[in-house]
Parts: C-alpha cells; sequence; structure tokens
C-alpha cells in the first residue's frame, strides 16, 4: 500500500514538473541532435522526483538504471536515434535544395 501511494506522488511529482529543454525551441531553429538529450532528461526528472518522495526507491531506481538489459536498450535507442537524427537533417537538406530550385534561386 505505501509503494502504490508513493508511485501515485511520484507521477504526480513528474507530470507537474515542465520540461524546459523540451520546450525551449522548435526543432527547426535548434541543432536537430538537441533532441536526444529529451530521454536523459525525463529519466532525470523521474529520478529526481521519486527521490525527493523516497531516497531508498530513487536508489532502486538509479541501481536498475544500470542493469545490462537497461544499459544495453539505451544504447540501442541512442545508435537507432542518432541514425534517424543524421537521416532526418540529410532530408531537410534535400527539402532545402529542392525549394530553392523550384522558386528559382
Amino acid at each position: 500500500m505505501l509503494q502504490s501511494r508513493v508511485l501515485v506522488i511520484a507521477l504526480i511529482l513528474l507530470l507537474s514538473t515542465t520540461l524546459p529543454e523540451v520546450h525551449s525551441k522548435s526543432i527547426f531553429e535548434r541543432d536537430r541532435r538537441d533532441w536526444l538529450v529529451v530521454p536523459d532528461a525525463v529519466a532525470s526528472y523521474v529520478y529526481e522526483a521519486v527521490n525527493k518522495v523516497s531516497p531508498r526507491v530513487g536508489q532502486f531506481l538509479a541501481d536498475a538504471a544500470q542493469t545490462p538489459a537497461v544499459v544495453a536498450t539505451r544504447n540501442f535507442l541512442i545508435r537507432e536515434t542518432t541514425k534517424l537524427s543524421i537521416m532526418a537533417e540529410q532530408l531537410i537538406e534535400k527539402i532545402k535544395n529542392l525549394w530553392t530550385r523550384i522558386r528559382g534561386y
């Protein structure tokens, strides 16, 4: 019962926390690789919110984040999102070049 209360409080704190890194600029105004920090920022906010409520649960989350399965999944996601980011940059450049040709400049 106590654990469910702690989780509910942690979720309320998490949902009430804003993410300034996400809302600061649009994707076209910033370096397109900046959005790769969003998952780490979310994880950091979750940890901080949970750790404020229960340091014991916060320590459990920190230990769980270091398990081989979580580390392997994180590395996979970083690798794949980096590939997607590079492809998105190339696509945007191609669209810009096409738009320039269409406009005749």
